[in-house]
């Protein structure tokens, strides 16, 4: 599904060159659970941000669903990502001009969906998210905790091939945790791809493969034990 080869980013302050990725070599499989973990500044959010399309400022080699993301134009990406893509962000990233049933809503619309079903999908998910009294509310009249379920919930009701989420229950009670986990674990189960960057070794057990990074390198793979102490030469 993902191969990365090379893949590098750097970034230029007033000290120089700045490296936030180095020499990055990965291939994730379709159906696959993974964990990005590291400590704070190893690159996890700016390699997520990459593997979701959202970043195209780097070099090197990467390919999404066997296309060659490095020679698509940005309309190209930003196509392949809203057909294949639900993304989690740390701060929401809500409309402000949309009511919780229209956010919920959004990615629906890009797919040729009819609109009685589309509102049926909606329904289910604000049931399951028990946050039916909350769909003609604007995210502003929400509390973050409410916010996230809401962009978790807009994230996987269209049950893309790959969820990409950044810290998917920083704000969400223990209960509230364990269930969007357990939705993560029920959607992977199905066929779905989940990656995840977290701190929560928790949130890290649902998966099923744990990549470490530190300083920009990929220090360490589950799914490959040879890549250790030696990680930043093999990687």
């Amino acid at each position: 599904m993902i191969q990365l080869k090379g893949l590098e980013k750097t970034v230029k302050t007033a000290a120089g060159t700045t490296w936030l990725l180095r020499r990055i070599g990965l291939d994730i499989k379709e159906g696959e659970f993974i964990t990005i973990m590291g400590p704070s500044g190893a690159g996890k959010t700016t390699l997520l941000s990459i593997l979701g399309l959202m970043d195209d400022a780097w070099t090197g080699e990467f390919n999404f669903l066997e296309q060659q993301v490095q020679k698509l134009s940005r309309s190209q990406r930003a196509e392949l990502s809203k057909k294949n893509i639900g993304f989690v962000f740390q701060s929401y990233h809500l409309l402000d001009d949309l009511t919780v049933f229209e956010n919920i809503d959004l990615p629906l619309s890009y797919k040729d969906i009819k609109k009685s079903q589309r509102e049926s999908m909606v329904c289910d998910v604000l049931d399951k998210f028990q946050i039916v009294g909350k769909k003609d509310l604007y995210p502003n009249q929400l509390s973050g905790g409410q916010q996230q379920l809401v962009a978790i919930a807009r994230a996987v009701i269209n049950k893309p091939k790959v969820v990409f989420a950044d810290e998917p229950t920083g704000n969400l009670h223990t209960n509230q945790a364990r269930e969007i986990m357990e939705l993560f674990r029920t959607l992977n189960d199905e066929g779905t791809t989940i990656i995840q960057v977290t701190h929560s070794e928790a949130n890290a057990a649902y998966g099923s493969r744990t990549i470490n990074l530190v300083d920009g390198w990929l220090v360490s793979d589950s799914a490959h034990p040879e890549i250790g102490a030696a990680g930043k030469v093999a990687g």
